[in-house]
């Protein structure tokens, strides 16, 4: 037990700093999707819907690297979206195995409606930071992109 004490104690902090960073991305993150939860779109249907409306047509594997969120239930999401018409998947006339995903019309109002009050509430929550932090933040956090 005084070796666990022992060993907080020395890495204090770097557990605080953990901790730190951890409620700060939660609350970040509950902030920042009462916007889209108000919509009825899940976290992930927006995601995709804002990549393909910024992107253009996407395979499903390019639609799991642009959007920030897991991939294992992408599936679901596209035939979810797909049975709201606001996306339609169109065969891959190359490889016929492979689906591309496009945005409709219906997809692409609902974005644009949804977008702006989304980057107002992002701006809102990052506004307790200068320019000159927000910098520094970015700075600092893309050194554990490599870890």
């Amino acid at each position: 037990m005084k070796d666990i004490k022992k060993l907080i104690k020395e890495n204090n902090l770097d557990l605080s700093t953990l901790v730190v960073f951890t409620r700060a991305e939660h609350e970040i993150h509950k902030r920042e999707f009462q916007t889209i939860k108000e919509t009825g779109l899940t976290v992930a249907q927006f995601g995709v819907l804002e990549a393909l409306y910024n992107k253009g047509d996407l395979k499903i594997y390019e639609l799991i690297e642009k959007i920030l969120t897991t991939s294992g239930n992408i599936t679901v999401v596209i035939k979810n979206l797909e049975k709201e018409g606001l996306v339609k998947k169109i065969i891959d006339p190359e490889d016929k195995r492979v689906a591309i995903i496009s945005i409709t019309d219906r997809g692409k109002k609902i974005i644009e409606d949804i977008f702006p009050k989304h980057i107002k509430n992002i701006s809102r929550i990052f506004s307790v930071l200068t320019d000159e932090e927000k910098i520094m933040l970015k700075s600092i956090l893309k050194k554990f992109k490599n870890l």
